[in-house]
C-alpha cells in the first residue's frame, strides 16, 4: 500500500453541552514540529478558554502520534480526538478541541463524547485528499544506452525529474511510486552499463 489519506485544508465545527462550549479543529500538518508549533499559536489564541486539547498523527504509515488532555481528567480529551483521527483512517492531521466551560460539571464519560463528536463533526466536514508516496533514485548511464534506460523509467511508471550530463554520459534523478520501485530498479539493473548511485 504506497497512499495514505489526510485533509486538504482546516475545518471547523462547534458544540454545546450543557453550557459548555467545544470548538473543534482538523489541520492538515507536515510534521510532528508544525503540529506542536500549530498548538501553541491555538493556545495563544484562545488564552480564555479552560481547556486546548489536542492530537496528532503524522508519517507515512500513521505511526507517530500524541495526544493530550490539557487538565481534563486522564482519557476524556485527548484520547477520543485521537480515536477519530485513526478511524477516519487520516494521518498528517492535528485535531484541536477548545472548551469554554460552561458552569456545569459533565462528568468522564459525557466529557469524553462531548470531545469525540466535536473533532469527528470538524472531521466530517474536511475535504480528504488521498496521497501517492514515492520514492527517489539516482541512476548514472553513458550516452549509449540513456535512451534505453530513459525508455524502462517512463514504461515503469517513473518521473526523470532531473539530469546532469558530464564527459561519462548522464545522471538521472528518478521518482516513482514506493509500489512500482522494486520492478523498476530490476528492470534497470539489466542494462549492464547502468549505474545505480550510493545515495539511491
Amino acid at each position: 500500500m504506497d497512499t495514505y489519506l489526510t485533509i486538504k485544508s482546516l475545518s471547523q465545527s462547534q458544540l454545546t453541552e450543557k453550557r459548555s462550549r467545544f470548538i473543534a479543529f482538523a489541520i492538515p500538518v507536515r510534521s510532528e514540529e508544525e503540529a506542536k508549533q500549530c498548538v501553541a499559536q491555538y493556545k495563544k489564541k484562545y488564552y480564555d478558554a479552560r481547556h486546548v486539547c489536542y492530537a496528532y498523527i503524522v508519517g507515512d504509515d500513521g505511526t507517530t502520534t500524541r495526544a493530550n488532555d490539557d487538565g481534563e481528567p486522564s482519557g476524556t480529551a485527548g484520547r477520543p480526538i485521537l480515536g477519530q483521527l485513526q478511524s477516519h483512517g487520516l494521518t498528517y492531521v492535528l485535531g484541536i478541541v477548545v472548551r469554554y466551560f460552561g458552569g456545569v460539571k459533565l462528568g468522564t464519560g459525557p466529557l469524553g463524547v462531548a470531545y469525540k463528536t466535536a473533532i469527528c463533526e470538524a472531521l466530517d466536514m474536511a475535504e480528504i485528499k488521498e496521497c501517492i508516496m514515492t520514492s527517489l533514485f539516482s541512476v548514472s548511464i553513458p550516452y549509449t544506452d540513456a535512451d534505453c534506460a530513459m525508455r524502462f523509467i517512463r514504461e515503469g511508471g517513473g518521473d526523470i525529474i532531473q539530469r546532469d550530463f558530464d564527459e561519462q554520459g548522464t545522471t538521472l534523478l528518478v521518482e516513482v511510486r514506493l509500489d512500482n520501485e522494486k520492478a523498476l530498479r530490476e528492470r534497470l539493473s539489466k542494462i549492464l552499463t547502468l549505474r545505480f548511485n550510493k545515495n539511491a
